[in-house]
């Protein structure tokens, strides 16, 4: 089964995102803990995706595809950015950055995730879920 969005950069759109992951979840009949693990991910990558990636300009586009195979699940997640470097990510554990209100997502995408890679320069996140 595979599911293809492409959405414009619009925070807006987020809720697309969302019901694509909500009906996902009906169809494949998934637990509350992996159902949450998957939408708060996918949607801290989308996010990051339209924010930081393409800047919010609604004439770019974040192509989200999601693949299931057999006991895996699959959350492709791509901008037309210019990237960035996943290893350079400040530590939001470390004491000088746990009063910031930012700089969280990574580290949540990578917590709720059972396998994160980031390719193209860092413009495409895949998620992977076992299920």
């Amino acid at each position: 089964m595979k599911k293809d969005l492409y959405i414009p950069s619009d925070i807006g759109n987020l809720r697309l995102v969302e019901k694509a992951i909500d009906e996902l979840s009906m169809e494949l009949n998934l637990s509350d803990e992996v159902y949450g693990n998957i939408m708060v991910a996918t949607m801290e990558a989308t996010n990051n995706a339209i924010i930081h990636g393409n800047k919010s300009d609604p004439e770019k586009n974040v192509k989200i595809e999601i693949l299931f195979l057999e006991k895996e699940l699959k959350v492709h997640i791509e901008d037309q950015g210019i990237g960035f470097d996943h290893h350079n990510i400040p530590d939001p554990t470390s004491p000088e950055n746990l009063e910031k209100i930012d700089g969280r997502g990574i580290f949540l995408m990578e917590s709720l995730s059972d396998e994160i890679l980031y390719l193209e320069d860092g413009r495409i996140v895949e998620l992977k879920f076992n299920l």
